[in-house]
């Protein structure tokens, strides 16, 4: 993968043979947090390929430090999607699937890998 990123802010991505990869770092509680900042990002500093069509698989990762935080991984998924729709895909109905996980990890921050299948 190519390891050029691009950055805006908490928000940095990089994509290569038909894989999106995108981080948030910092975790918040609140999901409707993502949205906005990651659509700003895209619309901002993003000068990636267009919106394909077809299928998609996406994997969110919420990595955390410590205990936990009390967030629904579901809220936090339909706000990463309706953020990266229009600049991975065209309509969040082409992903074919999904998983969002939460881990323990070195730092927090949020994942997300698109990939076309």
């Amino acid at each position: 993968m190519d390891e050029t990123w691009t950055q805006h802010g908490k928000v940095r991505a990089r994509e290569a043979e038909g894989l999106l990869e995108l981080t948030v770092d910092g975790l918040t509680t609140q999901g409707k947090y993502y949205k906005p900042l990651i659509y700003e990002f895209f619309r901002k500093a993003w000068r990636g390929s267009r919106p394909a069509w077809g299928d998609f698989s996406v994997e969110i990762g919420m990595e955390y430090v410590g205990e936990p935080p009390w967030l629904d991984l579901d809220n936090l998924a339909k706000a990463i999607l309706d953020a990266i729709k229009g600049y991975a895909f065209h309509d969040d109905a082409q992903v074919a699937r999904l998983l969002v996980e939460r881990r323990p990890g070195e730092r927090e921050r949020i994942t997300v890998l698109v990939r076309k299948l």
